[in-house]
């Protein structure tokens, strides 16, 4: 990883945190506890992987390193973090590329009018297919990771 890179960290499979590598041993990102005030601060390496993995957004047409760094520097300090509209992932996109964009929020776009369908398929045919539903995805849940095991181990 190298100065100017749009780096992020998968966090328990349910979302990515994203920010910019500044090349110094920091990272320009996101922080705020849950239902608090979030703002844009540079902070270690250390604090912004948590423990996991980081991982590079390359893209095909990007800013040069500096501006993407100078870009991130210039919202220290800035509130205003909204999950649908200006989360961590915007934030490193816009500095990287100079536009705003979140393929998590476009995913859960996509997926949002399907739940939508299945809450109203549900009451219209019936409870009870709901908990079959439900017992047949918790059985999936718990029969997937031990198929991945296996295969990793393998």
């Amino acid at each position: 990883m190298s100065r100017g890179d749009h780096v992020y960290v998968r966090r328990r499979r349910h979302y990515s945190h994203h920010g910019i590598d500044c090349g110094d041993g920091t990272v320009i990102h996101y922080v705020g506890v849950r239902r608090s005030i979030r703002r844009i601060v540079r902070t270690s390496w250390t604090e912004f992987a948590a423990g996991d993995e980081v991982h590079v957004r390359s893209y095909k047409v990007g800013l040069p390193a500096d501006q993407i760094v100078a870009n991130a520097e210039s919202l220290l300090g800035t509130e205003g973090y909204r999950l649908v509209t200006n989360n961590c992932e915007h934030f490193a996109t816009w500095s990287s590329t100079g536009a705003k964009a979140s393929s998590q929020v476009r995913k859960w776009a996509v997926a949002a009018p399907g739940a939508v369908a299945s809450v109203g398929a549900v009451d219209a045919v019936g409870g009870h297919l709901m908990v079959l539903g439900s017992l047949s995805m918790g059985v999936y849940a718990l029969v997937r990771p031990l198929r991945r095991r296996r295969v990793q181990v393998a």
